[in-house]
C-alpha cells in the first residue's frame, strides 16, 4: 500500500509503510548508511505529513516484517491486548500524539492502554514529536519495578555503579564499587561488565560483588554483564545471581547474532526466578531482568530488513516488556558515529529511545555517553543528562570521572549523578536511601574492610 502527501505543489510518494517510516525519520547517519533515509528536508516533513494520517489499526494490520519470518513480529502480535488496542485502534497517529501531549491518557489510563499499544506505533509516535514533546510526553509516565529495592517512582533517581576493570581484579572491581557508594550511587545496580566472558571470572565477579551487598546490607541487586549462557553456567556452578542480563535487539535475526533467542532469554529468566525463591534473601519483587538496546544493532549485524534503526530500537523494546525487566538500559551513543554521528543526533536518540520506552510500559534508564571518534564531548553529555532527567529517566551511569577504563568510552559519572539529583531535588531508591541515612557516607569505606579481607584471601 502506497502512501503520499503533497507539500508546495510537490507530490511525495511513499511505496509501502516501511518507506514512510524510514523517510519520516530524524537525520541519521545509520540509516543514510543503509540508504533509506530521506534525501532532503522537504521529503522528510512530507513523509511526516502523510504519517500522520496513518491509523493505528493500519501501522497493525501492515507489519514491518512478516510475523511468518520473525518471531519477534510474530510475538508483538500475539501479546497485542486487543480491548486496550480497540480504545485507540481508529485513531490516526497525529491525534494519538495530540490526546497524549494533552494528557488524556496519564496514569492508571496509559497503564491500562500500554499493551495495546505495539513497538511500531511507538515509534512511528517518535517521528511526529519535537525533543521537547518528547520530553513532556515521557515526564508523566512512572513504570516501577522492584528486585532488592524499588526504582522507578516520582522523586526518585537511581544510578547503576559501573565498577568496570580491564584485568577484571574483583578487589579493583569493589574498590570502584565503593567510590560510588560513598556518592550515594548504586541503587539501581551494581552492574560489571567483564573484560572476559570465561564462567570462572564471572563466577568470581559475582561472588566478590554478592559479598559487598551481603557484608554491607546495601538493599541493592549486583549484575555481570556477561552473555546469559555465561551467566547461567555460573549459577548452574554455584555463583549468586541477582538480575540476569543479556542485550538484545528488534529482529529475530540481530539476536540471532548475539546468540539468544526468545526461548533462551524466558528459559534463564525461569531458572534466576527459582534461584531467588531458593536463597534467603528479602526479595522485594519479582522483576530480575536487565536489557541493553542501542539505536544501529540490526543495521550492525545486517539484519534489519530495510527499515530505520528508530523503529528497529522501538521493537528490541517489544523484546524487552515480554520478560519482566528490572532495568533497560539504551546505551545511546556506544555504537559509534556510523550510526548516530554527532551531538545532536545522539541527544535525539536518547530522547526517542527514553520516551518509546516508557509509553511501552518499560523501566527505563540510559547510558548517556559517546564514543571518543564520535563529533561529541563531555557538554554534549551533560546536555542530554539534564534533558533526560527533566523526562524523569528512571536511572544513568555512574563510571569514575565518566572514563570507562574498560570499555574505553565516556559516560556520566557519580559526581553527574549527584548534580543531578540536587539539581531536580531527586533522591536514591527508598531502601537505598533509607540505608545510606542508617550508615552514613563516612563509614562506608570502614565498613567494606572485611570485603576486601576475605578478597585477599583468595
Amino acid at each position: 500500500m502506497a502512501f503520499s502527501s503533497t507539500l508546495r505543489g510537490e507530490r511525495f510518494v511513499f511505496p509501502n509503510l516501511g518507506d514512510l517510516f524510514a523517510k519520516a525519520n530524524e537525520e541519521k547517519s545509520g540509516d543514510q548508511l543503509a540508504g533509506i533515509a530521506a534525501t532532503s528536508e522537504r521529503q522528510r516533513v512530507a513523509a511526516k505529513m502523510a504519517l500522520a494520517e496513518v491509523t493505528l489499526r493500519e501501522i497493525v494490520e501492515q507489519p514491518l516484517i512478516e510475523p511468518a519470518v520473525d518471531d519477534v513480529s510474530r510475538r508483538i502480535l500475539e501479546q497485542l491486548d486487543q480491548t486496550a488496542f480497540a480504545e485507540i485502534s481508529s485513531l490516526t497517529l497525529g491525534e494519538f500524539r495530540d490526546r497524549l501531549l494533552a494528557g488524556d491518557y496519564a496514569g492508571d489510563a496509559l497503564t491500562t492502554l500500554q499493551r495495546g499499544i505495539t513497538p511500531e506505533i511507538a515509534a512511528g509516535l517518535v517521528k511526529l514529536m519535537s525533543n521537547k514533546d518528547l520530553i513532556l510526553a515521557a515526564s508523566t509516565i512512572r513504570n516501577i519495578t522492584r528486585c532488592r529495592n524499588t526504582v522507578g517512582e516520582p522523586g526518585v533517581l537511581a544510578i547503576r555503579v559501573q565498577p568496570n576493570h580491564p584485568a577484571d581484579d574483583v578487589a579493583g572491581i569493589l574498590l570502584s564499587a565503593i567510590d560510588g557508594l560513598t556518592f550515594g550511587c548504586g541503587d539501581a545496580v551494581i552492574g560489571v561488565n567483564p573484560a572476559g566472558d570465561s564462567v570462572e571470572g564471572v563466577s568470581a565477579i559475582l561472588h566478590g560483588l554478592d559479598r559487598l551487598i551481603t557484608t554491607l546490607e546495601i538493599p541493592t541487586q549486583h549484575c555481570c554483564l556477561a552473555h546469559i549462557t555465561t551467566q547461567l553456567a555460573a549459577l548452574k556452578r554455584g555463583a549468586p545471581i541477582d538480575l540476569l542480563f543479556q542485550s538484545v535487539a528488534g529482529t529475530q535475526a540481530a539476536n540471532s547474532s548475539f546468540g539468544v533467542s526468545l526461548s533462551l532469554l524466558e528459559e534463564g529468566r525461569q531458572q534466576v526466578l527459582e534461584h531467588h525463591h531458593s536463597r534467603d534473601m528479602a526479595w522485594v519483587g519479582d522483576d530480575l531482568m536487565y536489557f541493553e538496546t542501542g539505536q544501529g544493532s540490526a543495521l550492525s549485524a545486517d539484519a534489519h530488513h530495510g527499515l530505520d534503526q528508530l523503529t528497529l530500537e522501538a521493537r528490541a523494546y517489544g523484546v524487552a516488556r515480554q520478560f519482566q525487566p528490572f532495568l533497560v538500559n539504551s546505551v545511546v551513543g556506544f555504537i559509534g558515529p556510523e550510526y548516530l554521528a554527532d551531538e545532536r543526533q545522539i541527544i535525539r536518540a536518547g530522547l526517542e529511545d527514553h520516551f518509546m520506552g516508557k509509553l511501552l510500559g518499560l523501566p527505563m534508564g540510559c547510558d548517556v555517553c559517546y564514543t571518543n571518534h564520535a563529533d561529541a564531548d563531555q557538554n554534549s553529555a551533560d546536555n542530554l543528562l539534564v534533558l533526560l532527567t527533566a523526562a524523569g529517566c528512571n536511572y544513568f551511569m555512574g563510571v569514575p570521572c565518566s572514563d570507562d577504563v574498560m570499555l574505553n568510552y565516556q559516560s556520566t559519572s557519580y559526581h553527574d549523578a549527584a548534580s543531578m539529583r540536587r539539581l531536580f531535588g531527586l533522591r536514591p531508591a527508598p531502601e537505598f536511601a533509607a540505608w545510606m541515612e542508617r550508615r552514613g557516607a563516612k563509614d562506608l569505606l570502614k565498613l567494606a574492610e572485611p570485603v576486601f579481607r576475605m578478597t585477599k584471601h583468595e
